[in-house]
């Protein structure tokens, strides 16, 4: 005899109203269908499964590599960054649809297969540098769709806290908790350039050469201006040299001395009178060699005198700029989208969930979660309309992403019933008219 079928559920409000589950034929995330059309567009994830080797041996192979790894991305895009989530993915056809073709006829893959392919097949030496390499892979990838006049490089660390007894998770008094000390780089359009897992007690500027190195290496033979940003983390004259070695111009915070201080002096006097509300803002321009540095560099100073504090806030930027002091400054102080994208990452993407006991484990579940920020973001500056285009990356999962629909069979076609409530037909429509406009077109014969 064949399973019984549970019994509705009903409110006490209303007691018309009965709910039944049908999770093979309803979703939650019908709005996923939108990010796989952009990765078919672009080619993102079957580059990422040629760039992997498969380790799986044996007849135990049912799902391809490919499809593994779309399961991967795009479940932590929905907001499913745990592998125990796969048990109930498995049977979603929003799911089902984008791992790949053949996906609506079977199951995507279990927990415990997701869970091999992760911390067993993903975490070999080999994958783990091939997935390191992706997001900028991704990005040139996107670039050659829309090629950018310039690129500018923010990089900046962040703490991911853990909770458990992870290896490499240790104290950092600066952010106060037990944690991973990741590192990022990102560009101006918001895409993680590259990115590393750290542990958690070392300097926010370790490894900085592992991070940047390799994405001026990429960006070198392009003939593409790069700028560089970042805070005072970071100044050390060995990242100088490099920058200005490859060419590039910068502007990096320079950590306050008494040195500096003196250069400044004549600023430092409060100014005569009843203080305006608005601050009182000046700026200098001087040349300074510091101890350990092999040549003089400029250095920009901002003071900015407020009403009612009895001292002005100071800062101080080392730059090859030739721009104007305000302009230094001003181009600086776009450095702070840097700490927008990552609080996306940690909100929207959850990439802080590294909850695996080994290292290196975790490291690619990083890797996967900088994909899936990537892949979201794509979607953001390529193929949203302006009357949304400030939309967050939590914004597109709660009304894009979490879009319910219903499934219909027709013989030969599978018809999804999208709800039109936050994303309405006309603008679902548009992204797709939009991506479309990203596939490579044939050349004219």
């Amino acid at each position: 005899m064949g399973e019984a079928k549970p019994e509705p559920l009903r409110v006490d409000f209303d007691r018309r109203i009965k709910l039944e589950f049908h999770g093979a034929r309803i979703t939650s995330d019908g709005g996923l269908l939108a990010y796989g059309e952009l990765d078919h567009a672009v080619g993102l994830l079957d580059m990422a499964a040629a760039a992997l080797s498969d380790g799986r041996r044996g007849k135990n192979t049912q799902h391809r590599l490919a499809g593994l790894l779309r399961q991967s991305v795009f479940g932590r895009l929905a907001g499913y960054e745990d592998v125990n989530d796969a048990e109930r993915l498995a049977r979603d056809p929003a799911m089902r649809a984008v791992v790949g073709r053949e996906g609506l006829e079977r199951f995507a893959a279990s927990s415990s297969q997701m869970g091999r392919f992760e911390t067993e097949w993903l975490a070999t030496d080999a994958n783990l540098e091939a997935l390191t390499d992706l997001s900028g892979a991704w990005i040139d990838r996107v670039h050659e769709r829309k090629p950018p006049r310039d690129i500018v490089l923010d990089m900046d660390s962040s703490e991911s806290p853990t909770h458990g007894q992870q290896e490499g998770s240790v104290w950092n008094g600066h952010f106060g908790c037990t944690c991973y000390h990741p590192l990022f780089v990102f560009n101006q359009y918001g895409d993680l350039e590259r990115c590393l897992l750290r542990p958690g007690n070392v300097h926010s500027a370790e490894d900085w050469r592992l991070v940047l190195e390799p994405v001026i290496a990429r960006y070198r033979e392009r003939g593409v201006d790069l700028y560089f940003r970042a805070d005072a983390a970071f100044a050390k004259p060995e990242i100088y040299e490099l920058l200005e070695t490859e060419g590039i111009r910068y502007a990096i915070r320079l950590p306050a001395n008494q040195v500096l201080q003196r250069r400044i002096g004549h600023l430092l006097t409060r100014p005569v009178g009843r203080p305006p509300k608005q601050p009182i803002v000046s700026y200098a321009s001087f040349h300074y060699q510091a101890n350990g540095w092999t040549r003089a560099r400029r250095v920009v100073a901002k003071i900015e005198w407020y009403q009612g504090e009895l001292y002005p806030r100071i800062g101080f930027i080392v730059t090859n700029l030739t721009r104007p002091n305000k302009r230094v400054v001003r181009f600086y102080n776009g450095r702070g989208t840097a700490e927008q994208h990552i609080k996306e990452g940690k909100n929207a993407i959850r990439w802080t969930r590294l909850s695996c006991r080994a290292f290196c484990h975790n490291a690619v579940r990083l890797q996967l979660h900088a994909l899936a920020y990537n892949l979201a973001n794509f979607l953001r500056t390529l193929a949203l309309p302006e009357e949304v285009e400030h939309w967050s990356l939590t914004t597109l999962r709660e009304k894009l992403v979490k879009i319910g629909a219903k499934i219909v069979r027709h013989g030969r076609y599978v018809v999804f019933q999208l709800a039109e409530v936050a994303v309405p037909r006309a603008l679902f429509a548009e992204i797709l008219r939009r991506i479309d406009r990203l596939r490579p077109r044939p050349l004219p014969g």
